[in-house]
């Protein structure tokens, strides 16, 4: 099994869909080393009420493409007018264009819950990270709140997140703990060949992450090929191209930048800094407990075998000064890590409590704008 490039979207649907290219070469605003492009010439969805609320969807920079959410994405314009983060591949960013790190991701995404808010009246809208960006996300959350920021979010969904990863931990947590940063940086990091714009910039290849996903669970990755091959040889075609489109989307991996990777090794895996207090943002540490007015929703999967059981939940103790009204803990049944926000139990299950929890808090920007 080989990596790919960049999958298409597929979300060829009648939305209005932001595009934030952190690190991307776009027409449209720019925000220090990344443009942002709206495309607001699509329609919106047939439908949606012009008060709809706004959310901004964080993308995971961990060796996926955006693209990896598109079921998140279309299962989420049926309620929400949708913003969603597409990082770039490193490797693809000339080295004159600066480094980026875990400092730089939270900077936009300020950046980006301002630009919306600027761009819509100056009001606020609401954030769901899936996975990685869960850390970065609430930090952001937290130091906006701290700042009182008009455009802080109404609320802010954790999905699979390692907010605190010495809740039960996990293979992936085991492997940071038993390997000095130093290890990393000469094991795992690599040099952008002459090829590529980013040449001579130091990544993370994505290949690399898509052979340790890969190796967590090999036997049930061989049984879906297994099983794909018969579907093939029986003539169920449907069935044998279902399988065939998660996996060339599971395949299309893209690279981190050296920095960031090994910033987010420590800081999240290693130290645990947010989660206990310590993590410094530009000089300045982050306190969670200055959280006092965003809602937050924490969502874990009990088969998540990347993020344990426990991890994403400990926002909601961290937030030391947000009423526990504001605060909601949804732990998914018989749910992988991926199935959190893609798949049926996704739409069906998880994607309602979202909406509802959404809603109840977006009364808040509806009354401003009275």
């Amino acid at each position: 099994m080989r990596a790919t490039s960049r999958p298409g979207s597929g979300l060829i649907l009648p939305v209005v869909i932001a595009l934030l290219l952190a690190l991307g070469l776009v027409l449209g605003l720019s925000l220090s080393s990344g443009q942002l492009d709206r495309t607001a010439e699509l329609a919106r969805l047939p439908g949606l009420p012009a008060d709809a609320p706004r959310l901004l969807i964080v993308a995971p920079m961990s060796g996926h493409f955006a693209t990896l959410l598109r079921g998140t994405v279309a299962r989420m314009i049926e309620r929400c007018e949708v913003y969603i983060t597409d990082w770039a591949d490193a490797k693809m960013v000339p080295l004159d264009a600066g480094r980026f790190d875990l400092d730089d991701y939270i900077d936009y995404v300020i950046d980006y819950l301002d630009h919306i808010g600027h761009t819509n009246n100056g009001e606020r809208a609401h954030m769901l990270a899936v996975c990685q960006p869960s850390v970065p996300a609430l930090a952001a959350t937290a130091l906006m709140n701290a700042q009182k920021h008009p455009a802080r979010p109404l609320t802010m969904t954790m999905m699979g997140g390692p907010v605190d990863t010495r809740e039960a931990p996990t293979s992936v947590n085991d492997l940071a703990m038993q390997r000095p940063i130093e290890w990393f940086r000469h094991t795992v990091i690599a040099t952008v060949p002459l090829q590529y714009p980013g040449a001579g910039r130091r990544v993370y290849p994505g290949f690399l992450q898509l052979a340790g996903f890969m190796s967590m669970n090999l036997g049930n990755h061989m049984q879906s090929h297994y099983h794909m091959f018969k579907h093939l040889v029986a003539g169920a075609d449907e069935d044998a191209e279902a399988t065939k489109a998660f996996y060339d989307e599971y395949r299309s991996v893209c690279d981190m930048d050296a920095d960031y990777y090994l910033q987010t090794i420590v800081e999240v895996f290693q130290r645990q800094s947010l989660a206990k207090g310590e993590f410094m943002h530009r000089g300045k540490r982050i306190d969670l407990g200055a959280i006092r007015d965003t809602a937050l929703l924490a969502v874990e999967g009990e088969r998540d075998d990347i993020s344990g059981i426990g991890q994403t939940k400990a926002a909601l103790k961290l937030a030391t000064n947000l009423a526990e009204n504001r605060k909601k803990y949804l732990l998914a049944p018989d749910v992988g890590h991926y199935g959190i926000f893609n798949g049926s139990k996704w739409r069906d299950h998880i994607a309602p409590v979202l909406e509802d929890w959404i809603k109840r808090h977006d009364k808040a920007r509806l009354k401003a704008a009275a």
